[in-house]
């Protein structure tokens, strides 16, 4: 089984160390004026986001890689249709959110609007999601091309398959199949065979890998090219 480790959240300034020290990270080069970083912690494999808000209210903000429209919570939305979500104290956004109940586990979710077209890179050692203005650094990932929502190639049991990149899901992958289950495969993923994992089965039209998994990688999505880099990280 894929074991799980869910480490406490840190302040932003630590991770920005850890960051700068680990040279071999495909994006250290990049310039800071280029950069917003976001900290997050991570919660039931959920990644909140701490310094980000939405029409300057702080709140329990996931952040949501394969939701085209960020979402909010009717609590939070109120009977506007258009919001704001700021990224840090300096950037922000426009955004027209759909309205879900969350049910509690979230006042929203920042999804793919609130990068503008930009790049991001979520490195979940250092505990920071990376607006990127020119882009991802491609040097060391595996690259996969995508035409709807993130995604890349999974191999599942022999059988090569396109996962969607969603992390607002807490699980390792889930995969189709009318009856909800729970069940193990075989999965390898950018070249890294993880054995035999405990994966679910649900009710999905494809199938989408979440945190558990992605945790593994440097995860980085150009939402304008559309392009997805996962480097494995070995730190």
């Amino acid at each position: 089984m894929l074991s799980i480790s869910i480490r406490r959240a840190r302040t932003a300034l630590i991770a920005l160390v850890l960051t700068s020290c680990a040279s071999a990270l495909p994006w250290h080069d990049e310039p800071i004026g280029n950069e917003t970083n976001l900290a997050f912690r991570v919660e039931k494999n959920l990644l909140y986001l701490l310094n980000t808000s939405i029409d300057g209210r702080p709140g329990r903000y996931i952040f949501g890689s394969a939701s085209v429209r960020s979402v909010l919570d009717p609590r939070i939305a109120g009977t506007d249709t258009s919001h704001r979500v700021f990224l840090g104290s300096k950037n922000s956004v426009a955004i027209r959110p759909a309205i879900i109940d969350l049910r509690g586990v979230a006042d929203g979710i920042v999804g793919a609007d609130s990068a503008g077209g930009n790049a991001i890179t979520i490195d979940y050692r250092s505990q920071l999601v990376t607006v990127q203005k020119e882009g991802i650094h491609p040097e060391l990932m595996t690259l996969y091309s995508y035409t709807a929502e993130p995604s890349v190639n999974v191999n599942v049991d022999g059988a090569d398959l396109s996962a969607v990149v969603d992390t607002a899901l807490p699980d390792t992958i889930v995969l189709p199949r009318a009856k909800p289950s729970r069940g193990t495969a075989h999965v390898i993923l950018a070249g890294i065979d993880f054995g035999t994992i405990d994966v679910q089965y649900a009710n999905v039209s494809r199938p989408r890998i979440g945190n558990r998994l992605l945790s593994r990688f440097l995860v980085s999505i150009d939402y304008g090219k559309r392009v997805v880099g996962l480097w494995y990280d070995t730190r």
